[in-house]
């Protein structure tokens, strides 16, 4: 695994292997007298930081262990990985030139966990209840770039503790910014569909748990909801319970296609030139082309909803994509 690439396909966190990788990586680090057992401490290291993203302990051993071989372009890579989680703010970024990686940083990477702590509690300590706090992340979500999995799913978590803190509009809010930039993240859709079923806004609640079983047909989320509205009894006779029609279900579709670019990057995938009417298959393909795979994908599921064989083979494909992290 290169240094670029520690972001594989990772999904969610496993502590326990993470743990395991690092203390592996802290033992060879001890008898690092040897070359080899130096390099056998960096590939524990990096196991550690790729089945656990959210210990800040296991970026601090790779990072150390970077310093210890004296590895510049290594260090900046694990600061640019860390940076993509954090969501890829341009200012943190710019940080990393002109400095000494070798000498500073321990230091750039110990504030960047300062500022932006991955565990959600920690974070949640200096949030929750601040209003101005919560302000600036209201606005910082609005901005980012959290097309990386790893990202989404630390600022979904974020989130689902100001739902916990009785904050559910801003967490709608915030969530549907989420999930139209990386839509494959299932358990938030489905946190998302149960608010909107508490509340009795059923068809946006079918519209979530639509999107999550779509990502994984195998978690029967959509289908459940569907029983259990079925089985709703209004005295002696039970609801009927009609799933939402196809154009709302395509104004839900169109509405997250609209979202599914963030504002800090927006005006470098749009085209200044006067506007020219194309088929909805010609702007997938600029959509993918431009790196907007989750525009692409709800473009593509607008059409697969309104019957098109072909947008449904499409949808598929464009999830691959987006699984495989281009």
């Amino acid at each position: 695994m290169t240094d670029v690439d520690i972001n594989q396909k990772l999904q969610h966190p496993r502590r326990s292997l993470g743990n395991r990788h690092r203390s592996q990586a802290i033992k060879f680090l001890k008898i690092s007298e040897k070359t080899e057992n130096l390099n056998w401490a960096e590939q524990s290291a990096k196991q550690a930081v790729l089945y656990d993203f959210t210990n800040p302990e296991n970026w601090k051993i790779l990072t150390k262990i970077k310093i210890v071989k004296e590895d510049t372009e290594g260090i900046r890579a694990v600061l640019k990985e860390l940076f993509t989680i954090l969501g890829r703010d341009p200012e943190l970024l710019s940080q990393l030139k002109n400095i000494d990686l070798i000498e500073n940083g321990m230091d750039l990477l110990n504030a960047g966990l300062n500022v932006d702590p991955l565990d959600p509690d920690k974070w949640a300590e200096d949030v929750l209840g601040n209003e101005e706090e919560t302000q600036k992340f209201k606005k910082r979500v609005e901005t980012l770039d959290l097309r990386d999995i790893r990202a989404n799913i630390l600022f979904s978590r974020r989130i689902e503790r100001l739902r916990d803190f009785n904050d559910e509009e801003l967490f709608m809010h915030l969530s549907r910014i989420i999930l139209a930039q990386r839509p494959s993240n299932h358990e938030t859709w489905n946190e998302l569909g149960k608010l909107h079923e508490r509340r009795g806004e059923f068809d946006d609640a079918w519209f979530c748990y639509d999107q999550a079983q779509t990502y994984f047909p195998t978690v029967k989320v959509r289908d459940r909801y569907k029983k259990r509205m079925e089985a709703k009894m209004d005295g002696e006779a039970a609801i009927p319970w009609i799933e939402p029609i196809v154009k709302n279900r395509v104004d839900f579709l169109k509405k997250m296609q609209d979202m599914s670019t963030p504002k800090n990057f927006k005006n470098n995938l749009e085209d200044n030139r006067e506007e020219i009417v194309i088929d909805d298959y010609k702007k997938i393909i600029a959509l993918r082309e431009q790196g907007n795979l989750s525009g692409a994908f709800f473009l593509a599921r607008q059409l697969a909803a309104e019957g098109d064989n072909e947008a449904k083979i499409l949808v598929k494909e464009i999830m691959e994509e987006m699984n495989n992290g281009n």
